[in-house]
């Protein structure tokens, strides 16, 4: 059968799609530049052919957790609940704390007066590669195994759903917070680069810091998402035997883990938490998603992408 261009039933319901999210972003988050470019680039890669349109259906997922994040920032999770600033300092220390220069530090202490240029460099590009290495890993399997391409999207939007379910039950400050400001309460103020502006430094660019300035998650260090994220990928290349790509996803999670305590911006215990997120949401899916009538619909749906 033919590909036809402009179905009218599922042109119908992409420019929908692209309405509704247009006015959710002008009238209740707030409109930016980045919402008109996501826009034209789903409905570019949705018109443009058969292939393209079946990528970014099978994307949704995505797609789907970029809106709900983008949409906490109509509603913080400091004032939803009390922020946690000195005891996530406090565990830290007790767990994994060490004399230094005669004082009880963090490692995130540790870091901040001792940093490396191989270090500055290497955890940059780590902690850089949590978007790009879960979407090729989602783009290889579209072409490879698209049932497994949905399991692992849901899964990646389970997590972040997880991981915000926390942030909003316990705002917790991250460490450069405390660095910065003490124990003070202060909900004005951006996000920060911390140590990854040694990389903007070395680098000669303005990367992170153009990045974390948008941030509107200041208190939601725990769990470490960005310490989730490289499992997930990890756990489904093992699902799939594939040896290769399990030890290089392996490298990416423990570069993402030490850049996130390195860098600054989590404890230790942030880091095992994210981990215990995706470990979470992998039983989840295995042991109950996927053995409900969500195992059923996402296998039409693979069909639809096939």
């Amino acid at each position: 059968m033919a590909f036809e261009r402009f179905s009218k039933k599922e042109s119908f319901i992409a420019l929908g799609l692209a309405l509704l999210y247009l006015l959710w972003v002008t009238y209740v988050v707030g409109y930016r530049d980045d919402h008109l470019i996501t826009i034209t680039l789903c409905l570019g890669l949705f018109f443009a052919g058969e292939t393209s349109r079946k990528v970014i259906m099978a994307l949704f997922f995505f797609i789907l957790y970029w809106v709900i994040y983008d949409s906490l920032r109509i509603y913080p999770n400091y004032e939803f609940n009390l922020v946690h600033i000195q005891e996530p300092y406090d565990i830290e220390k007790a767990l994994f704390g060490f004399e230094y220069l005669g004082q009880l530090v963090t490692p995130n202490e540790f870091f901040e007066q001792n940093t490396f240029p191989i270090a500055d460099v290497a955890s940059g590009f780590f902690y850089l590669s949590w978007v790009p290495v879960p979407i090729a890993f989602a783009v290889w399997l579209f072409f490879r195994d698209k049932r497994m391409l949905l399991d692992f999207s849901f899964a990646f939007l389970l997590t972040n759903l997880f991981g915000f379910v926390l942030y909003y039950a316990y705002p917790a400050a991250p460490p450069w917070y405390v660095e910065m400001h003490g124990f003070v309460e202060n909900f004005s103020i951006p996000g920060n680069e911390a140590g990854l502006a040694n990389f903007d430094r070395i680098m000669g660019i303005q990367l992170f810091h153009g990045m974390y300035a948008k941030n509107a998650n200041v208190f939601a260090a725990i769990p470490s998402l960005h310490s989730a994220y490289p499992i997930l990928p990890l756990y489904f290349a093992l699902k799939r035997r594939m040896k290769l790509a399990a030890w290089v996803f392996f490298i990416i999670c423990l570069g993402i883990w030490g850049t996130a305590v390195y860098s600054r911006h989590h404890y230790i215990i942030d880091v095992i938490l994210g981990v215990l997120c995706a470990l979470s949401t992998i039983f989840v899916l295995e042991r109950l998603v996927l053995r409900t009538r969500v195992d059923g619909w996402l296998d039409r749906y693979a069909k639809l992408i096939n």
